[in-house]
């Protein structure tokens, strides 16, 4: 079983997280990739598109978002390493759910886990927009724990 665990620190992809290492623990040949996603552009609404985000401030946010994901990263594998299940760490820039289908479907994953809601600002009342949109579009089967 080939799984790409998706999180973002969040409790929810925490237990996301969690169940991935059971599911993994039942399958020793599991192929596991604990994928975390920033975004560049999730700086405040204000100075979106505004082109007045001096680039030294972008690739200091990038920076600190890129070692964020891997401090959250770190923390997953500690998970799955606990229980003798060896995975890879993948850090991507994008938007969130458009990298996730397209890591789904290049990767040849056979599933996809994650959250019902992340970190997102905006959520919706049950699903959140990235789960959705994953669960909605990716061609592999989608985990959404709750």
């Amino acid at each position: 079983m080939k799984m790409l665990v998706c999180t973002d620190g969040s409790e929810q992809s925490q237990k996301a997280v969690q169940e991935a290492v059971r599911v993994a623990d039942n399958f020793k040949s599991a192929e596991v990739t604990v994928l975390y996603v920033y975004e560049a552009a999730a700086l405040p609404a204000y100075s979106r598109g505004r082109g007045d985000i001096p680039e030294e401030v972008l690739l200091r946010y990038e920076g600190l978002s890129e070692k964020a994901g891997q401090d959250i990263l770190e923390s997953a594998a500690a998970e799955f390493k606990a229980k003798g299940v060896k995975c890879e760490l993948l850090i991507k820039k994008g938007y969130p759910s458009d990298v996730i289908i397209d890591e789904a479907a290049e990767g040849g994953y056979d599933m996809a886990v994650m959250g019902s809601r992340g970190l997102g600002g905006l959520r919706r009342l049950l699903l959140g927009s990235v789960s959705n949109a994953v669960a909605q579009q990716a061609k592999t089967n989608v985990l959404i724990i709750k």
